[in-house]
């Protein structure tokens, strides 16, 4: 079975909400951010079924507090079909929406006195991430197989696309919260010169999250 469909029986049988937690955000060892996130799974708005992200992630070890707080909806095929993104920025508050059409995605942006649009082609198989959120790499883990598979990544807050490739490279060792831990490596490379390190556990939850370039480190907090 390829892996990105087991992990998802695995979430699937789990039950809804499927998954829910704390991520704590760190550049160095520098706490930055921290990030609250609830997986559920059922109907979605527009009647099909399929998985709901909604995820809350706030800025506030400096000037100006910034808090993100994107609601993203997936369908069974495990393409983007809507997206609520509220950016909570007071240099620039904003709302961004999303939507599935026929081979693309139409992002809408709204801000005080400004209202942008752009679609983006989403081809075979498409993500939306974000440079600054997290959460959102789980459904990029869910595409994983052995061999390196491209995607469509979608980052609607820049208003970009790229193609990525994300690639499963089994179980390996890392650490988690200082302990030595035992965790599936998926890395995701592209959109930059970056390589994205996910680090799921056996149920197929997100544990862990590293970009070296950045020197940023996010990891679940104990007990979530």
């Amino acid at each position: 079975m390829n892996t990105g469909l087991f992990l998802l029986s695995l979430l699937q049988a789990a039950g809804s909400p499927l998954d829910e937690g704390v991520f704590v955000v760190r550049v160095d060892t520098q706490e930055v951010a921290r990030e609250s996130f609830r997986l559920s799974h059922g109907r979605l708005s527009r009647g099909e079924t399929g998985w709901t992200l909604a995820t809350t992630i706030r800025y506030d070890r400096a000037r100006p507090v910034i808090v993100l707080a994107p609601i993203l909806e997936v369908n069974g095929d495990t393409m983007p079909v809507m997206l609520q993104y509220d950016v909570a920025d007071p240099r620039q508050p904003s709302r961004i929406l999303g939507e599935l059409g026929r081979g693309r995605f139409t992002v809408r942006m709204v801000a005080r006195a400004t209202e942008r649009a752009r679609e983006f082609s989403t081809g075979d198989k498409a993500v939306v991430l974000d440079d600054s959120v997290f959460a959102l790499y789980l459904f990029a883990a869910w595409r994983a197989a052995a061999g390196p598979t491209p995607l469509t990544a979608i980052f609607p807050r820049a208003l970009r696309r790229d193609a990525v490739q994300v690639q499963d490279h089994g179980q390996a060792s890392t650490s988690l919260n200082r302990d030595p831990a035992r965790l599936r490596h998926i890395t995701v490379d592209g959109g930059g010169p970056e390589t994205v390190h996910l680090w799921l556990d056996d149920n197929g939850r997100l544990m862990k999250l590293e970009i070296p370039s950045r020197h940023l480190n996010v990891e679940r907090l104990a007990g979530n």
